[in-house]
């Protein structure tokens, strides 16, 4: 590659691949959400949000064919077709730079200019693990919330935490398989406190006030009034295909949705991460998914993983066990099924009610749980080299971009890294339990959020 008009200490870095390698160093140098998301190109020239359609099963046939039926060209069979469900990525572009100064820094300068693409490989594989991470909450967190403010009489509309999950359902007839925004047309049935309302509409408020990590607040409208006393402040307020959400000692064990009366409010000191909690949401992702053979990632911060070493039934299947590695290095790899990965990007809030407690959201995640979109114009940019003036390279699917001084002084080299793409969870709505006789109604069904304090 030309570089011809990079410093002279800076040329050997380059054409000997040191700066590719420091980046790529900072970029893989942790596991993290991405590592789970299977990878899309995402074509030139489609705009900045892509439909992408997933095919799903036929249900199985258990009927025998009628012999006097078995006739003409068709054999008395009646063809069927497959189910079919969309879902929406959208793309953004993300990146930042650093600059280096080639007088004032020139007493190390070429270590300085290796240090600048390592740091920007750690900001750039922090940032997309987060953008992931960020992606993958937001459709398993969605559809459960609580409600913000009691109502002062019965009413239509009520103002809840979070909307996210209650705006769209799947459509029918001519909308099979597309999601739709709720409307009167198309309602979804919610469970408000102890009773179920038909919903019809929803709206973001203008100002924010979620206390939920990345929620937005708003109102949900349905057609009959709330009664006050389901209208109450933290009273649960759950979409009935939302996903399976678990908290220890039964205040929610999955399935139905509308079979549960409680909110996050209500978890309390002694609501702690246990092996029988992961087991319980082991058992709904594979009831579920259909998967059996698979090892499910667990992503928790090393909080919910003292209170795991802590618990009875994980003590006793280690006991004696104080040889080996899990007890020695103090890190469980695969148990039960999963495969542990602590880190430090786990989703925490401050307990919506009790003072100094924590809300810790460990999530277990199976394969296709989450997508993401690189776009492929990043590719063609890095294959072009307009003036000689910039080494472009992809790492990762990410681009980083270094580029010659054309200051002044000829004295500010750039280093930048960006990347065009983005993350969804998709949907799975079409596996009922025709398909797979476990399965719920939940229209993500590929991860399992557990909530402890």
């Amino acid at each position: 590659m030309p570089v011809q008009n990079m410093p002279t200490a800076l040329q050997n870095a380059i054409q000997t691949g040191f700066l590719e390698t420091e980046f790529h160093s900072g970029l893989t140098s942790a596991i993290g959400y991405r590592e789970i998301a299977d990878r899309e190109p995402v074509s030139i020239n489609v705009g900045e949000t892509v439909t992408k359609t997933r095919a799903g099963l036929k249900a199985p046939v258990t009927t025998p064919l009628t012999p006097s039926g078995n006739t003409n060209l068709d054999n008395g069979i009646t063809a069927s077709s497959q189910t079919i469900e969309q879902y929406v990525l959208g793309i953004d572009q993300y990146g930042d730079s650093i600059d280096l100064n080639v007088v004032t820094s020139q007493v190390g300068i070429a270590n300085q200019f290796l240090l600048n693409a390592r740091t920007n490989g750690v900001q750039a594989r922090q940032s997309l693990d987060r953008i992931a991470r960020n992606a993958l909450f937001a459709g398993y967190l969605g559809g459960n919330t609580r409600v913000r403010t009691t109502l002062g009489a019965p009413a239509l509309t009520i103002n809840v935490d979070d909307v996210r999950g209650f705006e769209q359902v799947l459509g029918t007839s001519s909308a099979a398989g597309k999601f739709v925004p709720v409307s009167a047309t198309y309602t979804a049935p919610v469970l408000v406190g102890l009773n179920v309302y038909t919903l019809t509409g929803t709206a973001r408020d203008g100002s924010n006030v979620s206390t939920t990590p990345g929620g937005f607040s708003g109102t949900l409208t349905f057609s009959g009034n709330v009664t006050v006393a389901d209208g109450t402040t933290g009273n649960i307020c759950s979409h009935a295909n939302c996903p399976v959400l678990i908290r220890p000692n039964g205040k929610w064990k999955g399935g139905s949705a509308l079979g549960i009366s409680t909110s996050v409010n209500s978890l309390a000191s002694t609501d702690v991460l246990t092996l029988g909690v992961i087991e319980d949401a082991i058992a709904n992702l594979r009831n579920n998914t259909g998967m059996q053979n698979e090892i499910f990632n667990l992503y928790l911060d090393n909080v919910s993983m003292r209170q795991l070493f802590a618990d009875q039934d994980f003590k006793l299947m280690y006991q004696g066990q104080y040889g080996s590695s899990v007890i020695q290095q103090g890190k469980v790899f695969q148990l039960m099924g999963a495969q542990f990965i602590p880190t430090t990007e786990a989703l925490t809030q401050a307990h919506p009610v009790t003072a100094g407690l924590t809300v810790r959201r460990p999530i277990l995640c199976a394969p296709g749980a989450l997508v993401e979109g690189d776009f492929a114009g990043m590719t063609e940019k890095a294959k072009q080299i307009s003036d000689g003036n910039s080494e472009i390279q992809m790492i990762e699917d990410v681009c980083q971009v270094v580029r010659g001084p054309i200051d002044r002084l000829q004295q500010i080299v750039a280093q930048s890294w960006f990347w065009i793409g983005g993350f969804v969870a998709p949907t799975d709505a079409t596996a009922n339990s025709t398909i797979i006789p476990t399965a719920g109604a939940q229209y993500l069904k590929r991860a399992v959020v557990i909530e402890h304090v």
